[in-house]
């Protein structure tokens, strides 16, 4: 990768030249045992047609009992980062094997065939201590090939990046499993490596605390090996970077409250309601219709409910120019741009009436693929739209939607309780239910005792005592919690909670403008747009960094206003200005630099923001949701003459996913 230019793909063509290498590795033909979890993330890298030119013969999912003996070589492709990951792999002789385990594939492949197999094992992203210790104690360790696949981050998007980490969310706050932090610092060092040294190191949370330790601490120990030799020069990775300026690292524990409300961009309400995985949704065909035209009127008209039944998978990026377009737009307005793509493609195919050179034609050929695939993408995304309409107008979602638009304004817990009793009672999904509760905890630092004894136990008696489980993974994750110490009328007194251990949102309402009265989705002039209203904390904690005055005079008048100046070195000053505000925000505040003695004139001009146009890095360590990405392109608009935000995170979540994380951690249990 060149340095001096922060290109997201590159990412992902690493990754794809490193798996094509490691199966080149591999010489003949090649069966390839995947867990199921890294399936989709090497569907994004290579086709299949590509993995069958380098030897691949068929695709097996590790978690099944369907490997066949048809190759002497056989791959297998696994997380060795955990241990039950690994045992999934290979299993102690003192226990009965799991039907996944490598050791009894090994067996039952031997014992079918007579062919003298080749075992390959390529743990992701990397070769463990464990893993090996695991291999030994099975006796299969001299029986296989161990290798390792560095796959970290993915370009989803030009700006997005992500590491995929499924799990990172249940792993991080229910399972209190640090591993997603290690994986996220060894991410963000192969940045460091090509683009050098991130200047600037924000952040708040404990969680992210860890991963700038770690981050850190791995930093100097590969400045330490490359410096064995005294006379050595220092290589450019350990210089501050030229074009990065900044990292900035947001906990997800720090605003749990943005997740859990509904999205209401166009991809926001398609993951809320459809769910998009690695930039794909499953749609059913009755809805968008099948692959070819003609093929889904013939059945529509044949066999209908077969129909109803199929799923139809469609990309969802940048490769889409119309929904690009739409993507980021608040849904109300989504509507009007369809139909003003419709004009325009109708107005387009009337030219050619006008046109009689040949030239004029051959011109007009030459845009017709162009056009007919506007016109099929246009025909998706009008058909989605009416769908996403028909379920936003139902009772349950608007009835959901308004509870939340209260509690964010800051309504009172009672009132939203008798709410939520009514949806209960309705029987709604206890989706819905399970997260506005979640909601209501997070936003008002608990809920007072008697509404939390009562709710817990509406809830058991309306959805099933089974769900104990879940209610006790939501308290222990922190997205339902019982308030301390309340005071007169449910209130928290001023000791009820040790500073900094929840996110107090009724003292950051003002001070960060989280509500803004005034919204214009049509021509936005604020972030609050993504939720018609409500600014989400994470990324006004961004704009503390990068838009000092443009909040400091959102205080005082809450009308947002595009004409603020700010400044390319706004960055510069870190958290300055906002360390009161900070302190209602969950976790330690970490503001930090990075910089190499032997270049310190450097590091110093890149922190005062010379130079040009610089690159801010924004992590999300725990996810983040596609309306928050949406806010955050919105404030690269504002700023693209003179920095780009590139943004990275563990995964993409939403309410849905977090509140699921806990109901299937129950069904575990």
């Amino acid at each position: 990768m060149a340095r001096g230019v922060f290109d997201t793909s590159s990412f992902s063509e690493k990754a794809r030249k490193d798996l094509l290498s490691l199966l080149e590795s591999v010489p003949g033909k090649k069966n390839l045992v995947l867990q199921q979890s890294l399936v989709g993330r090497i569907e994004l890298l290579v086709k299949f047609s590509t993995l069958q030119e380098y030897g691949v013969d068929r695709i097996f999912l590790l978690e099944r009992e369907n490997v066949d003996s048809s190759q002497k070589n056989v791959l297998f492709m696994a997380h060795g980062e955990k241990p039950k990951q690994i045992q999934a792999v290979a299993s102690k002789p003192s226990f009965s094997y799991p039907k996944s385990s490598f050791k009894k594939k090994c067996w039952n492949l031997k014992q079918s065939s007579q062919i003298n197999h080749d075992f390959h094992v390529f743990w992701v992203p990397r070769k463990t201590l464990l893993a090996s210790s695991l291999f030994e104690e099975a006796g299969i360790l001299g029986e296989v090939h161990v290798g390792e696949f560095p796959l970290l981050f993915q370009s989803l998007e030009p700006d997005l990046l992500s590491l995929e980490l499924d799990d990172a969310f249940t792993d991080l706050y229910l399972r209190k499993d640090p591993t997603p932090v290690h994986t996220a610092a060894l991410a963000l060092m192969t940045i460091q490596s090509q683009h050098g040294l991130f200047p600037r190191l924000l952040g708040k949370g404990e969680h992210t605390r860890t991963l700038i330790n770690l981050l850190k601490k791995m930093q100097s120990s590969q400045l330490a090996s490359n410096s064995s030799d005294s006379t050595s020069v220092p290589p450019k990775s350990a210089m501050p970077s030229s074009d990065i300026d900044t990292l900035l690292v947001i906990d997800r524990s720090t605003d749990f409250s943005s997740p859990l409300l509904t999205q209401l961009t166009y991809e926001g309400l398609i993951d809320e309601l459809f769910g998009i995985t690695r930039s794909q949704a499953e749609i059913d065909t009755s809805i968008i219709g099948s692959a070819s035209e003609s093929s889904s009127q013939q059945q529509h008209q044949q066999q209908p409910s077969a129909h109803q039944n199929l799923k139809r998978k469609i990309r969802l990026d940048a490769s889409d120019p119309l929904y690009s377009s739409l993507r980021d737009a608040n849904f109300a307005i989504v509507g009007s741009l369809l139909n003003r793509v419709a004009r325009r493609l109708q107005s387009d195919y009337s030219e050619r009436h006008g046109q009689k050179s040949t030239a004029e034609l051959r011109d007009f050929v030459s845009r017709l693929p162009g056009y007919q695939a506007e016109h099929q993408s246009l025909k998706i995304h009008t058909s989605l739209a009416e769908e996403v309409l028909k379920r936003t107008r139902k009772d349950e979602f608007r009835k959901g939607l308004e509870v939340q638009q209260n509690l964010v304004a800051g309504a009172d817990v009672s009132g939203v309780q008798e709410t939520i009793e009514e949806l209960m009672a309705r029987d709604a999904p206890i989706e819905i239910v399970l997260r506005l509760l979640c909601l209501t905890s997070t936003l008002n630092g608990g809920l007072p005792q008697k509404a939390f004894d009562s709710l817990r136990r509406q809830v058991v008696q309306a959805y099933g005592h089974e769900h104990i489980l879940t209610l006790t993974a939501l308290e222990s994750i922190g997205l339902l919690t019982m308030r301390q110490g309340s005071g007169a009328f449910g209130l928290p007194s001023a000791t009820s909670t040790p500073q900094n251990t929840s996110t107090n949102y009724s003292s950051l309402r003002r001070p960060l403008g989280l509500i803004i009265d005034d919204v214009s989705e049509q021509d936005p002039k604020d972030i609050s747009y993504v939720y018609s209203g409500y600014a989400p904390l994470s990324i006004r904690l961004v704009q503390c960094v990068l838009q000092k005055p443009y909040l400091q005079s959102l205080r005082s008048t809450n009308t947002p206003s595009l004409t603020t100046s700010t400044s390319v070195s706004d960055a510069s000053t870190g958290w300055r200005s906002f360390e009161n505000v900070l302190v209602n925000v969950k976790g330690p505040t970490v503001d930090e630099t990075q910089t190499h003695p032997a270049k310190s004139a450097k590091a110093k001009q890149v922190l005062e923001g010379r130079g040009g146009k610089k690159t801010t890095v924004v992590f999300f360590l725990g996810g983040v949701t596609f309306a928050e990405v949406a806010a955050l392109r919105f404030i690269a608009r504002q700023k693209e003459e003179r920095r780009r935000i590139v943004i990275a995170t563990t995964g993409v979540v939403s309410g849905e996913r977090m509140v699921r994380t806990a109901m299937a951690e129950a069904k575990r249990s």
